[in-house]
């Protein structure tokens, strides 16, 4: 059988220079970013891994909020909304501040289950 995969579109260029700033390399890399396209095809096990580790990583960082400001405020978290990317060597990575915007992401919105007390 063959093996399924997933068909990336990525122009894989970094923004920032090694050292976090932003720099001359960076300028002539968005001058030909549209011209630097390729397809890359990640297989859907290997993703379904990674989200997996991601997915459970960040439901700890959320239960741990969550039991913090409970703990502290008596508030709840009720509703977890995320920006995540796949890189094309199929790294899925949590997008912060304003580049969600930049670059195609997947929003992954989660809410707080309601549990029947009957």
């Amino acid at each position: 059988m063959d093996e399924e995969l997933l068909v990336l579109i990525t122009d894989d260029l970094e923004e920032e220079t090694s050292d976090g700033s932003k720099g001359w390399a960076t300028r002539a890399a968005s001058a030909v970013k549209a011209a630097a396209l390729k397809e890359v095809k990640l297989p859907i096990a290997d993703l379904e891994k990674k989200m997996e580790v991601f997915l459970t990583l960040v439901g700890r960082l959320f239960r741990k909020a969550d039991q913090q400001a409970t703990a502290e405020s008596g508030m709840r978290l009720k509703e977890v909304e995320l920006q995540v990317e796949i890189s094309g060597e199929g790294e899925i990575r949590l997008v912060a501040g304003g580049k969600a915007g930049a670059k195609g992401t997947i929003t992954l919105r989660f809410e707080r289950l309601q549990l029947d007390k009957s």
